[in-house]
């Protein structure tokens, strides 16, 4: 009882937060910044939304078929069609009630394809594990490919904290980081050896053996490549999805390959911050575009926009089709002769 409570009051939480950011955000505009966001969206570009909207679903097709793969070393083999319909449910589930997601598309896979549900809640970790581990290759492109231009953000962000002009070279900045990472990394090892019974310590060792176990069972795959390529794939969807979208509005369409990667490593942190990145994904994006020059909140409503939409849209369809692709086999469960 006490969990559901807790579930509750962090849903509501989480919901409280992305309705505070939305009215920070869009509360403080000034009559002018209200025009400008307005006549930015009549005249934006939507015909650069349907590539958009194509990448958004091989994104999901991709991320089904990598799901697949996962599942058949266990010795089933579900429907691509099942396995993707399942997909979306999850994703218009968590649209509104995080973690939820997870939870119903292993329940629908489970009860159409007859897969027991513990192992298929094994293969979500396994996806998140190795979904995590790619977001942190994102993070190390991003900072890689634009050292001079993070940097003199960075600068420019500590100049108007101490009012101070700073003239550090670009490696200065990286050595930094550097050695915060490091010092970081000995306090956690440290505070994981002092405080080893304490419950959060538990479960951060839990989720350090999950990672390693997880590793391993991608090392072990038939079909290892493939999984690899799907993952790559599947980012690689989200990164272009922004891209492309930078044409929809005459303020972001100079923008290149760069600002996608910045964009996409911060709006997906945001997504976890609300249900749906409601209010945190438009706030993210507004600030990356900061970093370039364009004082721009537009785009990132859009794209929220746009993807919340093609998840409720496909996702509630998919529910549909899930349960009409599927009649068949509940009719001849319920018609037994003996």
């Amino acid at each position: 009882m006490k969990k559901k409570i807790f579930s509750v009051l962090k849903y509501i939480l989480f919901l409280g937060i992305g309705i505070f950011l939305t009215w920070w955000q869009l509360g403080k505009l000034t009559p002018a910044q209200w025009a400008e966001f307005k006549e930015s969206l009549l005249k934006a570009h939507y015909i650069v939304l349907v590539p958009v909207f194509i990448l958004a679903i091989l994104g999901h097709i991709s991320r089904a078929i990598r799901w697949k793969i996962l599942i058949e070393p266990m010795g089933y083999y579900p429907a691509t069609s099942n396995t993707f319909y399942a997909v979306m449910c999850g994703y218009f589930a968590n649209t509104f009630l995080p973690r939820a997601g997870e939870i119903l598309r292993c329940t629908l896979l489970s009860r159409y394809e007859k897969i027991p549900l513990t192992k298929l809640f094994g293969t979500i970790l396994l996806e998140r594990i190795f979904d995590l581990l790619c977001y942190f290759l994102f993070i190390i492109i991003t900072f890689l490919i634009q050292v001079e231009t993070v940097s003199d953000f960075i600068k420019a962000k500590f100049g108007l904290i101490f009012h101070h002009q700073w003239a550090v070279p670009a490696w200065t900045i990286i050595l930094f980081i550097l050695l915060f990472v490091g010092i970081s990394v000995l306090i956690t090892k440290w505070m994981l050896i002092k405080y080893k019974d304490h419950h959060y310590v538990i479960k951060l060792k839990g989720f350090q053996i999950g990672l390693k176990e997880g590793f391993s069972t991608i090392l072990h795959l038939k079909k290892r490549k493939q999984f690899i390529g799907h993952t790559l794939f599947i980012w690689a969807t989200y990164l272009f999805e922004i891209y492309v979208g930078f044409s929809a509005l005459s303020a972001t369409s100079s923008l290149g390959m760069g600002a996608a990667f910045s964009v996409l490593s911060l709006a997906t942190l945001a997504m976890i911050v609300s249900p749906g990145g409601l209010g945190a994904f438009p706030l993210a994006v507004q600030q990356v575009l900061l970093i370039y020059n364009v004082d721009n909140i537009s785009f990132g409503w859009l794209m929220w926009g746009v993807t919340t939409g093609i998840i409720v849209l496909v996702g509630g369809l998919c529910f549909g089709l899930l349960i009409y692709q599927n009649r068949n086999k509940n009719e001849k469960k319920q018609f037994n002769p003996g």
